[in-house]
Parts: structure tokens; C-alpha cells; sequence
């Protein structure tokens, strides 16, 4: 069985990463090859990531390319569609499956149609706001990375199943030993465009770490969390990802209750408690039911974030308890294992389906 895997980034991007190549060595052993096929590739991620200017004749290039792609459907089995074909193009999402007999399942870990229905231009709501439902109708199945994308897509008129942005937790493992003389180290991980919901924090965070005595790890943030007093930023590198996590004590995630935020899949935070580590996160969305009072805390304020952070810093203890029930339920339900059969039955079904 050969899957044509339409990814939107390079393999450098988390979503790739983790919604569709973890998946190749398990699908492979079961006869099911994917053949990865980016929108945008690593130099434009390098450039988003440094906060240059990305090139336009290089974005014309790749919507080429992906036409290119697209000639290519029909020598596969099944298309794995992520996010959207060509982003801010109308109709064409929507005659992939129309005019093709290769079945589509459709994949998204973000709410990706309020780029559309959202967006602050009259005009793009108007042409753009449900440019994705006409792919979500005809796909064969969406997977979908929570509860409020699978009711969109629902709502759509399409399939959708909840399929959990993973880790996987063989990978991702608690530290066996930390450094006798390392401070308290409150940690946060992610990219450039999720740095903002750490700024508006940061008058009220950094003083009170200060007087913890305790370090800010930051990774990934980019240029924006460089120079920062208090702040040690460092670059994210797929090697350094997890010894970067084993060397917290706590992880953060912060995000304003919208609905953007309402459709993340809480994978910061998947990514801590697999590292054992207790967590403290914004009760939004799927973080509400990741963090419960056994893993860690809900911070709806400033207020509640140091609170929190205080009450970490002092009980070992209690770090270890959220730390290890963290990582039973990440191991449960949030690991690569628990999801490789879904997405496995899912191709499966999609390509079955459409041979029948």
C-alpha cells in the first residue's frame, strides 16, 4: 500500500514530525509506504524561525511544486492531507477529491479554518470561510487532534475521529539523575509564534523567579526571547529537544482562552509529562483535560501561575507524584504506541473503502 503524504512544512516543523513521519517505521512494518511530500520546506521554517523575511518567489515555487504533486495521486492508494492543499487559494482544496478516485484522509492538530472564517479581513471570511469543509465532506475520514476539531469537521458533514497529537514515550522519558548543584528550573518549549502567550507574563514571572533563585529555560522562541534578563533562551534542535525537557522541574504552558487556542492539541504539554515532569497550563481546551489536580495546575491568572510555581519550587514530593501520574496518562493515551493502530486501520480503511 503506498501513501501520498501532503504535508503543509518540512521535516523540521513539530506538526510533520509528529502527525505523519513518527508514523512511517510502524506503518512500514506493515506494509504501508509513505512517500512525504511538503507545501513549504525547511528554508522557509528556518526563515519563520529567525524572523526573516520568507521569499515570495519561493512560496510560488512550492504552490508549483504541489501541483506537481497532485499529478502524482493517482499512483497511490491513499492521500494524507494536512491542513490544507494551497493555503488561501479558494476551490482547489476541494477538487482533489472530487476529481480523483484515490481516497483522502484528511489531518489537522489545528484549527486551521479560523485562518478563514476568522480572519480579520471581510473579504477572506467572505471567499475563504469554509474553504476547507468541501475537503473535510469528501475525504474518507479526518483525523482530528481533539474533541472541538472533530465537531467542526462534524459539523461540516464529514468523519471525523479523535486521533492525539503523540509522543513517543521511549523516547520521551523521565531523567534518571539531575545535577546536585542545578537551580529550580521552570521551563517553557515551543516556537516563535506561541512566545506571545509567554510575554504578557513575563513582568510578573521574572521577578518572582528571581527571588525563587530559580532559572527560566526558554526554547524556541526565537529571536524575540533573546537579551531577555532572566531568560535563558536557547535555539530548539531536534537533539536537544528532550535533554532541554529533562532539565526542567516544571513545565509551562500558557494560552489566552480564544478560539485558535481552543483547537490546540496541548502538545507542550504532552511533551513534559512524558518527561515526568508536573505541569502548570492555561485550562484551554484539551489542557483541561490533559492537567488535573494529579499532574499539576490550572492557571487562569497571574496570580495562579506563581502560586503554583512557589508551591513546585518547595515539595519535591509533590513534583514527583504529578510527575509520574503525568507520564501514566501520557503513556496511555497521548504515546505513539497508543495511536500507531489507529492511523494504521484508518489508511487502511480509506484505501479498502475506495477498492470496494
Amino acid at each position: 500500500m503506498r501513501v501520498l503524504a501532503l504535508a503543509k512544512y518540512g521535516t523540521r516543523a513539530a506538526s510533520t514530525r509528529q502527525r505523519m513521519l513518527q508514523y512511517a517505521p510502524f506503518l512500514a512494518r506493515h506494509g504501508v509506504d509513505l512517500d512525504l511530500r511538503p507545501l513549504l520546506d525547511n528554508d522557509y521554517l528556518d526563515a519563520l524561525m529567525n524572523g526573516r523575511a520568507k521569499s515570495r518567489t519561493g512560496v510560488a515555487r512550492s504552490y508549483i511544486r504541489r501541483l506537481g504533486d497532485l499529478r502524482t495521486v493517482g499512483h497511490y492508494d491513499a492521500v494524507w492531507v494536512q491542513y490544507d492543499l494551497f493555503p488561501y487559494l479558494p476551490l482547489l482544496d476541494g477538487l482533489l477529491p472530487a476529481l480523483s478516485r484515490t481516497p483522502v484522509v484528511y489531518d489537522l492538530d489545528d484549527a486551521v479554518f479560523h485562518m478563514y472564517d476568522a480572519h480579520r479581513s471581510a473579504i477572506v471570511r467572505r471567499l475563504l470561510g469554509d474553504k476547507l469543509k468541501p475537503l473535510m465532506r469528501r475525504a474518507a475520514i479526518c483525523l482530528c487532534g481533539n474533541a472541538y476539531l472533530q465537531a467542526y469537521v462534524t459539523a461540516a458533514g464529514g468523519r471525523g475521529i479523535v486521533v492525539p497529537t503523540v509522543v513517543d514515550t521511549d523516547h520521551f522519558r523521565p531523567a534518571t539523575t539531575r545535577p546536585s548543584n542545578q537551580p529550580f528550573t521552570v521551563g517553557w518549549i515551543g516556537s516563535p509564534s506561541t512566545w506571545r502567550y509567554v510575554e504578557p507574563l513575563l513582568s510578573t514571572l521574572l521577578p518572582a523567579l528571581a527571588r525563587m533563585d530559580a532559572r527560566f529555560l526558554v526554547v524556541g522562541a526565537g529571536v524575540a526571547a533573546r537579551g531577555i534578563a532572566g531568560v535563558d533562551a536557547v535555539d530548539w534542535t531536534q537533539e536537544g529537544e528532550v535533554p532541554a525537557i529533562k532539565s526542567m522541574d516544571v513545565g509551562l504552558m500558557p494560552v489566552p482562552d480564544d478560539r485558535w487556542e481552543r483547537g490546540k492539541c496541548g502538545y507542550k504539554l504532552i511533551q513534559y509529562m512524558a518527561c515526568g515532569l508536573p505541569v502548570i497550563a492555561s485550562p484551554v481546551g484539551v489542557n483541561a483535560t490533559l492537567v488535573t489536580p494529579d499532574e499539576g495546575f490550572a492557571a487562569r491568572n497571574a496570580a495562579d501561575w506563581i502560586a503554583a510555581i512557589e508551591k513546585l519550587s518547595r515539595d519535591p514530593g509533590m513534583r514527583a507524584y504529578m510527575g509520574a501520574n503525568g507520564r501514566a496518562k501520557v503513556v496511555a493515551h497521548y504515546s505513539l504506541a497508543s495511536q500507531e493502530p489507529v492511523v494504521l486501520n484508518a489508511l487502511r480503511a480509506a484505501a479498502e473503502g475506495a477498492a470496494r
